[in-house]
């Protein structure tokens, strides 16, 4: 059992929003905990558009998605928050303090006073190739994310998928020590969305027989004694053919789901949380919706204006934590006690 972590504020989401919500908190002495399902930072700003220019964060005339989530780690690096990457929020409940326990999916528990909900469009997971009976064998001999040696040294592999990832696998897996014994690139057709480097070495390993391309779609599993032996694969020319594995690695990609944040009883509307605009709050006291995830009047999914939600959510924090104390508006130009806060005084 899990000793409870104890925060001040617990923010659900590390991609921008919620990056800048760490920020915002620790410009107000709040120290704070970052859950995120995905095992890095940069939520779908690094997912869906990493390497896409961005032309509208105020005072940076063009970034890519990687480098505006590289300038928010920098910004947020005199705060030290604790990541917890790599795990789902599973269950938000009210103790008898008043204060909120919060459970992730790796079974960790965090007892927090504010909860900031910064999670984009949901928690962004990996997708699944959809066949009946695959998921008997996740965890065993089919893997959807985090690709290790582990999964196919010695063995014979295949991936499925086209984007870099896959192909990354491929030529990861097909050389070194820990390669696997034969390595098999599927996908329905011989195109591709990884970078056209990529694609380039895949083609060039196939060339020299490292490894090799099958193009098909997944319809059916051939099991022998508890055991995934090959696919059933409908191929281009209409045709049925098996291929053998020993180990398979999906990499179709990620898809946000709004997952159990629809079971929190938090006030919905079209699967968005609903805030007030002076703190952005949301229906249960001491939880704040920031970003995508949140719905009111005049809403708008940019950016930017997710880092003006965070802001006030992070004053309206201040009130809730100390309402004894006056909250007064300091500029980080002028205020000594900010610039300590920022490690520059």
């Amino acid at each position: 059992m899990n000793l409870p972590i104890d925060t001040e504020a617990l923010v659900i989401g590390a991609g921008p929003v919620g990056l800048f919500q760490v920020f915002q908190l620790g410009l107000q002495g709040i120290s704070c905990t970052v859950v995120d399902a995905l095992p890095h930072v940069g939520g779908q700003c690094a997912e869906l558009y990493g390497d896409k220019p961005i032309y509208d964060i105020p005072g940076i005339p063009f970034c890519t998605g990687h480098e505006l989530i590289d300038r928010l780690k920098q910004q947020i690096t005199p705060f030290k928050p604790s990541l917890h990457l790599g795990q789902q929020v599973a269950s938000v409940q009210r103790l008898a303090d008043q204060r909120l326990e919060v459970q992730t999916s790796k079974g960790l528990i965090f007892r927090t006073n504010t909860l900031f909900i910064a999670a984009g469009v949901g928690a962004f997971v990996p997708r699944r190739m959809v066949l009946s009976g695959l998921e008997a064998f996740e965890g065993k001999q089919v893997f959807t994310e985090n690709p290790a040696s582990e999964h196919w040294k010695g063995l014979h592999l295949v991936v499925a998928g086209d984007g870099d990832a896959a192909l990354q696998t491929c030529l990861q897996a097909c050389q070194g020590p820990d390669a696997a014994a034969s390595v098999t690139l599927l996908h329905r057709r011989d195109q591709f969305s990884a970078a056209d480097e990529w694609v380039a070495q895949m083609r060039q390993a196939c060339a020299e027989g490292r490894m090799r391309f099958v193009a098909g779609q997944p319809t059916g599993l051939q099991i022998d004694q508890d055991r995934l032996q090959a696919l059933e694969l409908l191929n281009p020319q209409g045709q049925t053919e098996w291929l053998k594995l020993d180990s398979l690695q999906t990499c179709l990609g990620l898809s946000p789901k709004l997952g159990p944040v629809a079971q929190w009883g938090l006030a919905m509307e079209r699967k968005q949380l609903v805030v007030n605009t002076e703190d952005f709050g949301t229906s249960e006291p001491g939880i704040y919706a920031v970003g995508d995830i949140n719905t009111y009047p005049g809403k708008k999914k940019l950016i930017l204006c997710g880092f003006h939600e965070a802001t006030l959510a992070a004053f309206g924090a201040v009130a809730r934590l100390r309402p004894a104390e006056k909250t007064l508006l300091q500029y980080t130009t002028t205020s000594t006690l900010l610039h300590q806060r920022l490690g520059i005084a």
